[in-house]
């Protein structure tokens, strides 16, 4: 099993179970041992956005979430799970940057991502998972129609 991983979602379960600021400061330990491994910077990027307080701040790592996935291969991520697919990573990764964008009032960038996350969400399984991220653009959609 891959330590930094395991490092990762251990803070993810500080996350999960409501204790945004001790797995900020997990996360921030990995980080400082993450190195350039893009299946790492990518997990650790992603989780680390949704505990922020910042909108700002979540942006930035969803940006840098977004880059490392550029980078990240089918056969690296098949490497931590042989089912993984990087085109899967794309509409979760696209839909919480077009979130964070509306967070803060710039909504032209977040249709951008939004569309960019439908266009990505075929590479989704007919799964829980994916009937998640297809609910979460559909009402993103839905909210920033509705504030327009």
């Amino acid at each position: 099993m891959d330590p930094v991983m395991n490092r990762i979602m251990q803070a993810q379960e500080l996350a999960s179970s409501g204790d945004r600021v001790g797995a900020r400061s997990a996360f921030e330990n990995v980080w400082r041992d993450v190195g350039a491994d893009p299946l790492h910077v990518v997990t650790l990027a992603h989780y680390m956005a949704d505990v922020q307080d910042d909108p700002a701040v979540e942006l930035a790592w969803d940006l840098r979430a977004l880059e490392a996935a550029d980078s990240l291969t089918d056969a690296r991520a098949q490497k931590h799970h042989a089912t993984l697919q990087v085109a899967g990573f794309y509409p979760s990764l696209h839909l919480n940057l077009a979130a964070d964008y509306k967070k803060l009032g710039r909504d032209a960038e977040a249709h951008l991502h939004l569309t960019q996350a439908q266009k990505a969400v075929g590479a989704l399984g007919d799964d829980e998972y994916g009937h998640m991220i297809r609910s979460g653009i559909e009402r993103l959609r839905a909210e920033l129609t509705r504030d327009h």
